[in-house]
């Protein structure tokens, strides 16, 4: 049996937009603990991003950003009868932030070639208008958790 899960804790909203989520998006893209470098790479690729799609607002589009990327059902693993079953569940909102920010970030520091602001910046204009890697990574799950529906029967 298992113990109690840790507690969540309160994040702290971002400085200069008050957003929580671009908080996460710092902590992700934050190396040895050098936070003022990722805050100020992150800021600099969602305004350059913003002004690219010609969005006013940063928290606007950051927000629509993450809601292309956010996956509604992905799958578990449940051990059945000797077996293992691929079973798909619905995402919980908390869940579908944090993996459209992780895709995001995997997604930009698997690319090479240019500073990873300007690969952050192509990825959320990418992700803005629904291609690139983190839309294909949602796309994916989100077909592999209609692939196996049919096991849908174990989820208790």
């Amino acid at each position: 049996m298992r113990g109690k899960g840790a507690k969540k804790r309160e994040q702290k909203s971002d400085k200069k937009y008050g957003s929580v989520l671009i908080t996460r998006l710092i902590n992700k893209v934050m190396l040895d603990g050098k936070k003022s470098y990722a805050e100020k790479m992150v800021y600099t690729s969602l305004e350059k991003a913003a002004e690219v799609v010609k969005e006013k607002d940063v928290n606007l589009f950051f927000n629509k950003v993450i809601d292309n990327v956010r996956p509604a059902l992905e799958t578990r693993a449940r051990r059945v009868g000797g077996a293992n079953y691929q079973v798909p569940v619905p995402v919980s909102p908390r869940r579908q932030e944090a993996l459209a920010v992780r895709w995001l970030v995997e997604g930009t520091r698997k690319k090479s070639g240019k500073s990873f602001e300007e690969l952050l910046t192509t990825e959320l204009i990418d992700a803005y208008k629904g291609e690139g890697d983190a839309i294909k990574k949602k796309i994916d799950t989100e077909r592999m958790a209609e692939a196996n529906k049919a096991f849908a029967h174990f989820r208790w």
